[in-house]
């Protein structure tokens, strides 16, 4: 699916959970930065890692925890959490999870 500009949408309905795994659809993708679609499974993941990029998830529905640096934070429906740039973070489904990653690039 391509996301049209000028269009209505609903994010909860605009990307279906995978069985035992994870999905991802671009909604944007512009050289200041990336809008992207996620969702994932119960008990899927992302492994630790870093961006040289600020990011905001939102979660739209589920629940995930997230890991930045040392520190675990639970995010549940409609709440969103800031990620700092060059911050080692993580993402795991606690109950499968739909989530908006936005994603701010900065020269």
């Amino acid at each position: 699916m391509e996301f049209l500009k000028s269009k209505k949408y609903s994010l909860p309905d605009s990307i279906d959970y995978v069985s035992g795994g994870v999905a991802s659809k671009q909604v944007l993708k512009k050289e200041t930065g990336n809008i992207t679609l996620f969702s994932f499974d119960e008990g899927e993941g992302l492994s630790e890692h870093t961006s040289p990029y600020d990011a905001v998830i939102h979660l739209i529905e589920g629940q995930a925890e997230i890991t930045i640096g040392q520190e675990k934070f639970t995010l549940g429906k409609d709440e969103f959490i800031l990620l700092p740039a060059s911050i080692p973070h993580a993402v795991h489904a606690v109950k499968k999870f739909k989530m908006l990653l936005v994603m701010i690039k900065s020269k």
